[in-house]
């Protein structure tokens, strides 16, 4: 807790001082404190997505960002905005951070932390985006650039991932600089991710921030739209943001249509970015194929597809079950699920029901773009995938545009005094979600309270791994353990060498010498599929 305490005093004037920076070239996102932080961000995330494709996001990047940000930071006397709070706000603030901090101390528990976020970070610090990955491991297609961020501050301002903590301090801070009281009611919910860098969470707090701008009457649209766009390029299915951006633009403000075109040259460099680590504009969807030599192999793209029909439904039908539902029946499993799933799928559609209700009464014109951007993102997510975890925003939304007038100061610390105190005595004590919430599978891997804590966030070591080759692939994957966490590069994880074994393929370097040249699949030869059975037999324990 005290090296996260450290580490965010350290990066919060960083991206101040970018913020600056950026408001320079661009004007402010909205005036205050957290204005420069969150442009600071926003201007270090794409400046390091430009260059992870030339360099490794290593301490050699991470450093002229820091002197840069600091070098503005105190040529323009940044700190003295500090002085602008008020003793109660200053109080309420380090009570809010505290609690932040104590929160993200405790060790990870989501189970992407290991299979996704980690190996994405490894890869950019050690080599910058690479051509082709999915072909390596299907998942780090999608290098979202949440990671790329988490990545550049990896090296010596944040060794252990806990951006997400710093992000939580900066929400605090707005939503008291704002006067914005109802975000400490979402906060401590929140909290739950603060121990890994889940990009579940900034597009959460982005979103909403962005909202309370709207709401607010924020007329800088190329600013608004090309942060919304950002966000979708953290996490693709919040779509709907900058959906509503672009009708408030349109429709509200009137604005340019030169306004968003920003946000249109951000959009070009996601895609770009997909198309360079996928092979498609869009991470896992074939669609817009360009014909690139390292977009995955289409037996891959379909087992992807397969999975993500049988995520809906978490795992409880096969896919050929799925395949025989009639449409009653698509609708009838998915809201009968065993366990938790199907409370929060019935709590989606009650949701968007009651609305669609709020909506019709109140007759404003805003409420009415809100309700339509999210409709379009819950019947794309309904049509691809329709898994809990993309579309849990919308809860925070409409709550957010319901009751956006109700929460005051009093009545909002309360609240974020009660639910904190909960998901807290929840981290510390996992055995009362195991025990009252056994379906949440997650409760499982919370580790609950250590006394290092208090010095050192929590974090995992296993270091365990079995080294092969096939072709002119060398690659490492984790003993006895499915997910690549601290394996060294390259590193497959089991569930992919599996699946390209059934597919007959299998990845191998573009150039055999270089592997910045990136990843591509090629059909085994008997050799090749002789080579790939022992490493399945390895790791199934089969020959000892």
């Amino acid at each position: 807790m005290i090296l996260l305490l450290f580490s965010t005093v350290f990066i919060i004037p960083v991206l101040m001082g970018w913020g600056k920076l950026m408001e320079n070239i661009s004007g402010p996102l909205f005036r205050g404190t957290s204005g420069k932080m969150l442009l600071g961000i926003f201007g270090i995330s794409w400046v390091w997505t430009i260059l992870c494709f030339f360099i490794p996001l290593n301490i050699y990047a991470e450093i002229p960002v820091i002197l840069t940000g600091l070098l503005y930071f105190f040529k323009d006397k940044l700190y003295s905005s500090i002085y602008s709070f008020s003793k109660k706000d200053t109080i309420l603030i380090g009570a809010i951070s505290s609690v932040v901090l104590l929160a993200g101390s405790f060790y990870p528990y989501i189970l992407d932390h290991f299979g996704y976020y980690i190996p994405s970070i490894k890869w950019l610090t050690e080599y910058g985006i690479i051509r082709g990955i999915s072909n390596l491991d299907f998942i780090l297609g999608q290098m979202s650039l949440w990671h790329i961020f988490q990545a550049g501050f990896s090296n010596f301002s944040d060794p252990f991932l806990r951006i997400n903590t710093v992000i939580l301090v900066i929400y605090g801070i707005y939503s008291i600089e704002k006067k914005g009281w109802i975000h400490l009611c979402f906060l401590p919910v929140l909290l739950l991710f603060s121990q890994s860098p889940s990009p579940d969470l900034p597009v959460i707090i982005f979103s909403l921030i962005l909202l309370h701008e709207i709401i607010a009457g924020n007329k800088n649209i190329a600013l608004l739209f090309a942060f919304s766009v950002f966000v979708l390029a953290i996490k693709p299915t919040m779509i709907w943001l900058p959906v509503l951006v672009f009708f408030y633009g349109t429709f509200i403000i009137k604005s340019k249509l030169t306004s968003f075109f920003p946000g249109l040259f951000i959009l070009f460099l996601f895609f770009f970015k997909n198309i360079w680590a996928f092979g498609y504009p869009v991470f896992p969807i074939a669609i817009g194929d360009l014909e690139m030599p390292w977009k995955p192999n289409p037996e891959v793209l379909k087992v992807s597809s397969q999975y993500a029909v049988q995520k809906t439904y978490d795992m409880q039908y096969s896919y050929e079950e799925i395949q025989q539902f009639s449409a009653f029946d698509y609708i009838k499993n998915w809201l009968s699920l065993k366990g938790i799933k199907s409370k929060i799928n019935i709590l989606f559609v009650v949701s968007l029901i009651f609305f669609s209700i709020h909506t019709w009464i109140r007759k404003k014109k805003l409420i009415t773009l809100i309700y339509v951007s999210l409709l379009i993102k819950s019947i794309l997510v309904l049509a691809f995938s329709a898994q809990y975890r993309f579309f849990i925003d919308v809860f925070f939304v409409i709550f957010f545009v319901v009751l956006y007038d109700y929460f005051d100061r009093k009545k909002s610390i309360i609240v974020f005094s009660i639910i904190s105190l909960i998901m807290i005595s929840l981290l510390s004590f996992p055995a009362l979600i195991q025990q009252y919430l056994p379906s949440f599978r997650l409760g499982n891997f919370i580790a609950g309270f250590d006394s290092n804590q208090i010095y050192k966030p929590g974090t995992y070591e296993y270091n365990h791994f079995d080294s092969f080759q096939t072709g002119n692939l060398q690659f490492n994957v984790s003993k006895d353990y499915p997910y690549n966490f601290d394996t060294p590069l390259p590193a497959i994880s089991v569930s992919y060498i599996f699946d390209d074994a059934k597919s007959g393929i299998f990845p191998q370097l573009a150039d055999k010498k270089n592997i910045r040249k990136g990843f591509i699949w090629k059909k085994m030869t008997p050799q090749e599929k002789k080579e790939v059975q022992n490493v399945i037999n390895n790791i199934k324990n089969i020959d000892k």
